[in-house]
């Protein structure tokens, strides 16, 4: 019997050794959570046999318990590298329309090449659907949804008015060169920019050029500006005139035009639909002893905003921005929590799933009571204390030695006694 007592001792030792090998071989691996081998005596009894006579029969490995300790956490320089202070688990899908969820603590998210955010092992990270607010619309398990990055926001909508309010100095000289050139600063006085949109959304820049052409000379009589305008290469006219002429009385005060000029239509280089706009100085725009100056301009033209960053809050709402100023909210990133974490079925890659033991998933988000706190550029490592599984490596080699010595001893004895002669 003493052989199979060792022997049991010596198979516990090695699964605690396999156990200890395994936490130290992830030591380094993001979201690990380190395992206990535990043990029990075996007790051969019966009835009739007296408490004081029972002898134990060898030792069993009860389980590996899974140790879910808070692991260390480091920063890292990507908004989509989450990680838990807490209890709670991400939810993952390891099919974009699968009704299977995993769970896991390595919050190492990344960007595939369809826009969704998933693991390294391509599982799909899982939000609350949300509303333009930012509003979850949903939380139950079934109707989570896979985070993925739109590229872009909003329509576009071609420039059809451009409003401009400017001062034009009185005391401005006629140009010297009398026909208008705009590579001939000579032939013009003051000249402006201002980015319109095409009608594929693409901006434009149109400058507009302004040539004196006649002064006041007192009262009743008007002064005159010719205004040149060009998007791009392309020269803008109404009506046959390409210049669009501000008459300004003796004041300073605009009397014309008293309403928006109205281009011909214009299709900008790459542009590939001709769009109309008209231009409009409004009846601020005056003619006055200080220098040129644009006091406000506008355009009622937008383009299509293209993503710029993605940012995750300590609620865990995911929202993106974008280059035309908006601001999107995506998804509420789902945290789960269990009644027994250590009842979850290892599933490798630092993930797991649920059974009878673990009990089902109980939904979730960032700062509820039992879920944890979410931190957004923070990595959490693994929970492993490479000193004290070296010293309990140590331990387990000692234990194993420990039965072998006694299974060689019973090997001696069983000889001696076959070596008996009457």
């Amino acid at each position: 019997m003493s052989f199979y007592t060792s022997l049991s001792g010596l198979q516990a030792s090695q699964t605690e050794m396999n156990t200890i090998s395994h936490n130290l071989a992830n030591v380094a691996t993001n979201g690990f959570k380190k395992s206990r081998t535990d043990f029990a005596d075996v007790i051969a009894s019966s009835v009739s046999l007296s408490p004081t006579l029972m002898t134990g029969s060898g030792t069993v490995v009860k389980g590996n318990i899974q140790q879910f300790g808070q692991g260390n956490l480091i920063q890292s320089s990507s908004s989509l590298d989450l990680a838990i202070s807490g209890d709670g688990f991400f939810a993952i899908k390891p099919q974009l329309d699968g009704a299977k969820v995993d769970f896991t603590r390595n919050g190492s998210f990344s960007v595939n090449q369809d826009h969704f955010v998933t693991d390294a092992q391509g599982n799909y990270l899982q939000v609350y659907p949300v509303d333009g607010s930012g509003a979850v619309v949903a939380t139950g398990i079934d109707q989570t949804k896979a985070l993925q990055l739109p590229q872009t926001s909003g329509t576009a909508k071609p420039t059809s008015l451009i409003n401009m309010t400017a001062n034009l100095p009185s005391t401005g000289s006629i140009p010297v060169t009398a026909t208008f050139d705009r590579f001939d600063p000579t032939s013009y006085n003051q000249s402006t920019s201002t980015t319109i949109y095409d009608t594929n959304g693409s901006p434009q820049t149109l400058t507009t050029y302004f040539k004196r052409t006649a002064a006041s000379t007192g009262a009743g009589v008007d002064s005159t500006w010719e205004v040149y305008n060009y998007v791009g290469d392309t020269k803008l006219s109404s009506g046959g005139s390409d210049h669009i002429t501000l008459t300004f009385d003796s004041n300073g005060t605009l009397t014309a035009p008293t309403s928006a000029t109205t281009f011909d239509p214009f299709t900008p280089a790459g542009a590939t639909t001709a769009q109309t706009a008209a231009f409009s100085f409004g009846a601020a725009t005056a003619q006055l002893a200080q220098p040129f100056n644009i006091a406000s301009r506008t355009q009622d033209g937008a383009a299509i905003g293209q993503i710029e960053g993605v940012t995750v809050g300590d609620d865990g709402m995911v929202k993106a921005s974008f280059s035309n100023g908006d601001i999107q909210a995506l998804g509420k990133v789902v945290l789960a929590k269990f009644t027994d974490p250590a009842g979850l079925r290892q599933l490798g890659d630092s993930t797991w799933s649920a059974t009878g033991l673990s009990g089902e998933p109980q939904l979730g988000s960032a700062g509820m009571d039992g879920f944890g706190n979410l931190m957004s550029s923070t990595i959490e490592r693994s929970n492993v204390d490479i000193t004290e599984e070296l010293v309990n490596l140590i331990a387990a080699q000692r234990n194993f030695q420990a039965n072998a010595k006694a299974l060689d001893t019973a090997s001696q004895i069983s000889e001696t006694i076959f070596n008996i002669r009457s």
